[in-house]
């Protein structure tokens, strides 16, 4: 992993951290500023949605619970992924919560918070489990932020929870797996993850490899970096260093077969 981690410090404006688990292994594989707090911008839907999940498990809510008043963030791309749903103006809680992550929709995430009684209530859940993460409404506020090693353990929890309560945890997978945002030669079956980005901010978070196989699972983030609309180097070295993880994956597999 240090290729990973001498790639991601080429980065030499801002600061950058990375945090890896090994579900094969059950370990942390690899930290560099484990516990750096970024601005979460989009990526704070998966802790919505972790929150939505388990209120689902306590009986709070239910999956098929109707959640009205949606409409749909015109900036993101429902349109293409879920052409069907335009019109629709309630949701299932399970098709509101897919939507969100797929979409990285803050319009649906808003509707989606209000039907489970507002973000005061949202905030006290996430951080009964996480105490460094706290969301808000806009994605761009900051107080929209957490610890990168907090934000692997939400999706810890998501994969784990998805391998022994698949029903439960579904709504979300199925999110993470459709949303886009392709890594050069990374399979997109391979990549299942949700991305964040301010002007200045990168986040990542998710699952690298084949889901069935052993996967990594990864948080990594920058932040103070120069304006990325202007400056695209930190992005570039990003990727290049997500590519290198996933051949860091490959070769693990190689070695168990």
């Amino acid at each position: 992993m240090n290729k990973v981690i001498d790639k991601l410090k080429e980065i030499d404006t801002g600061e950058i951290g990375i945090i890896l688990f090994s579900s094969k292994e059950q370990r942390y594989d690899t930290a560099l500023n484990s516990e750096l707090t970024v601005p979460l911008a989009s990526a704070a839907k998966v802790a919505i949605a972790f929150c939505v999940a388990k209120w689902v498990e306590e009986n709070t809510y239910n999956w098929e619970d109707l959640v009205n008043e949606i409409s749909f963030n015109p900036e993101e791309d429902s349109k293409e992924l879920y052409p069907h749903l335009q019109n629709r103006k309630s949701l299932p809680l399970r098709e509101a919560v897919e939507v969100m992550i797929a979409c990285h929709d803050s319009y649906v995430a808003k509707s989606i918070v209000n039907f489970c009684g507002g973000w005061k209530k949202l905030n006290n859940s996430i951080q009964s489990y996480f105490p460094t993460i706290s969301v808000t409404e806009s994605p761009r506020d900051i107080e929209n932020k957490g610890q990168l090693n907090q934000l692997l353990e939400i999706v810890i929890q998501i994969f784990q929870g998805y391998k022994t309560q698949p029903l439960l945890w579904t709504p979300i997978i199925n999110g993470l797996v459709r949303q886009k945002g392709n890594v050069n030669h990374i399979p997109t079956h391979h990549l299942n993850h949700m991305t964040g980005g301010l002007d200045n901010v990168v986040i990542d978070i998710g699952i690298i490899g084949d889901f069935n196989k052993d996967p990594f699972i990864f948080a990594v983030g920058a932040i103070n970096l120069p304006n990325r609309f202007t400056n695209q180097a930190a992005d570039k070295i990003i990727m290049e260093a997500m590519n290198l993880l996933y051949d860091e994956y490959l070769k693990k597999l190689d070695s168990r077969t």
